[in-house]
Parts: structure tokens; sequence; C-alpha cells
């Protein structure tokens, strides 16, 4: 089967899995698509290796960068190429995405898409809820020892339903899906 052919036809969920079971397959498409679908080689191992390594771009090391350079060239762009994910070039060292993203955008890693940093919005309702249910034994301001339960208790839902609501925006179309 060609090239062609693979991005033409439906990917099965075992071929799916198979190939988007590897994370820095996942990444690259994931960074495919951020850049427009297409880029080169140099910038896409950067990008992959700080996600690997928690860090920025500019802090990647060689030895990182050539670790994922080797995967990604030798192993993970063929097998993409393979399966009509993507046409990779490996003499121009250049890699574009094919238009069949619907089909495995469920397979991607959502949370490089997420821009919103929630932990800091937890921090922040946990200093709120430190601050009021210290103040709350100290007698300052309209806080007292009484309503220290109920500050606590109505923080602890504002978080939960918080956390729910993020959870499921993080998956959307999933909370009602049948079996």
């Amino acid at each position: 089967m060609t090239r062609a052919d693979m991005a033409d036809s439906e990917f099965t969920q075992a071929e799916l899995f198979d190939v988007f079971s590897n994370a820095r397959r996942r990444r690259t498409v994931q960074y495919l698509k951020r850049q427009g679908r297409t880029c080169d080689l140099a910038p896409l191992v950067e990008q992959v290796a700080a996600w690997e390594n928690d860090t920025n771009t500019d802090d990647v090391t060689r030895t990182q960068r050539r670790r994922v350079y080797i995967s990604l060239y030798q192993t993970h762009l063929p097998m993409l190429e393979d399966h009509g994910i993507v046409d990779w070039n490996p003499d121009a060292h250049k890699i574009e995405l094919l238009p069949n993203e619907e089909h495995f955008d469920p397979y991607l890693d959502r949370r490089l898409e997420d821009q919103q940093p929630w932990h800091t919005f937890y921090a922040s309702v946990t200093v709120v809820g430190v601050a009021a249910f210290g103040s709350s034994f100290l007698a300052v301001g309209p806080l007292t020892a009484g309503h220290a339960p109920v500050v606590a208790v109505a923080l602890c839902v504002v978080v939960l339903v918080l956390s729910a609501v993020q959870r499921v925006s993080r998956r959307p179309g999933r909370l009602f899906r049948s079996a």
C-alpha cells in the first residue's frame, strides 16, 4: 500500500494505538499541528527534547538533542510516514503532516495544548483558604472561629468543582460517550 493510499484510508483503532503508543510520535504530530503542519527536523528535535526533559528549548543539552534526533530519524518519522501520517524527506530534513488529523486527534497529548496554568489557580485557592482559616483563629476581620469550618468546606467544594470542570474540559466528547 502506498503512502497516498494510506493517507486516504481509514485507520483501525489497533493501528492508531500502535502508532501513538510512543510519546515521541505523539509529540511529533502535536508539534507539527502547532507549526502549521510542516517543519524542519532541527526545531522539532529541540521541542520534543524540551518536552521530555520538562525544560525550555534553550536549556536542552546536546546529549538530550542527540537521543531525540536519532530515534526520530531512524524510527519514529519513518513509522509515521509508513502509516500515512506524515510526509518525511530525510535528505532535506523536512516533515509535513498529512491531512488525517481528525482520525488521530484523540490519541495526542492534550496536556501539551493546555495553556491554562491550573497549578497556579490551585495554589492561589490554597493560599486564600489558609489565610481565611488563619485569620479566623486570630479573629481578624469579619471571620471568627465559628466561621472557619464553613469557609474551609466552601473552599474545598470550590476546588472540587473546579477540578471536575478542568478534568472534563481536557477530555471533550468523552463524558457521555457510550461503551
